[in-house]
């Protein structure tokens, strides 16, 4: 198995139906031992179950804006694990105004939260856990294609994606000296409990379903298997990517063109229609 003998934290896991979830599944199979983290009191009881399904008690709380759970977390995996191999970054939040609300709205306190908690983390993350990182650790971390492009809706998490991905890059670069890498995800819209907040998000689906090359949305399976691949020895190679998972979607210039009965040539969103 590709993942025997490595051993990971994964932290953002929130339910079944998360991307975090697609990542845990795809790398328990090929053999990794992982430990989670959870939020809140609220969270910890859907994420023990969870974390139970994968053959592991190593569950923490870690809330990356409290000063104490971050000073205790590598004291944590220390004890458990030694040293671990890779970490998953999935965390993201942004106050509901700021989603809801015009871009050119978003109030300072609501830009430094998303900023705060959805990027600077993870570099808070990393070097709070240098010390038991191994010398050839994979990290990863999700973003979207709302950083790069705008995207309806998703507002200060788009400049917040784009902040991340390049973090990702001058961390790999800083980090490579010691023979670790860094890389990102962006996957396809999928429905998942960060998505509920984002409005006409169906539209999204829909809209993705049509015009991507592949005529269908990715699933939390598919995102697992490309992030198994980031955080093993397969890549060794690959650093400081953003790698897309998204059907294809992110190559299209605009939207898919099909021909009609009668010959002529419309686009797939009118066709579909």
């Amino acid at each position: 198995m590709v993942m025997k003998g490595k051993r990971g934290l994964i932290v953002g896991l929130a339910n079944d139906k998360s991307i975090a979830y697609g990542i845990a599944k795809a790398c328990h199979e090929q053999g990794a031992e992982l430990a989670f983290t959870y939020l809140n009191d609220a969270l910890k009881k859907r994420v023990e179950p969870l974390a139970q399904s994968f053959g592991s008690d190593k569950v923490y709380e870690l809330d990356v804006s409290n000063e104490e759970h971050m000073q205790n977390i590598a004291g944590l995996i220390e004890k458990d694990f030694g040293k671990i191999d890779f970490l998953v970054h999935s965390v993201a939040f942004a106050p509901k105004e700021a989603l809801s609300e015009p871009f050119m709205k978003t109030t300072k306190s609501a830009f430094a939260i998303a900023m705060d908690i959805s990027v600077y983390s993870l570099i808070d993350l990393t070097n709070r856990l240098e010390s038991v990182l191994s010398d050839d650790a994979s990290i990863l971390t999700l973003s979207y294609l709302g950083g790069p492009k705008y995207i309806v809706n998703y507002n200060v998490m788009g400049v917040a994606k784009a902040a991340l991905e390049s973090t990702v890059r001058y961390m790999a670069v800083e980090l490579g000296k010691k023979g670790q890498r860094v890389n990102a995800i962006s996957a396809g819209p999928i429905r998942t409990l960060a998505a509920a907040g984002i409005g006409d998000f169906k539209q999204i689906l829909n809209w993705n379903e049509v015009n991507a090359p592949l005529k269908k949305n990715v699933t939390t399976e598919q995102v697992g298997n490309s992030a198994m691949y980031l955080l093993s020895d397969l890549s060794s190679g690959v650093t400081g990517e953003i790698h897309y998972v998204d059907s294809g979607y992110s190559i299209m210039g605009m939207a898919a063109a099909e021909q009609t009965e009668d010959g002529k040539t419309v686009l797939s969103w009118d066709a579909r229609k």
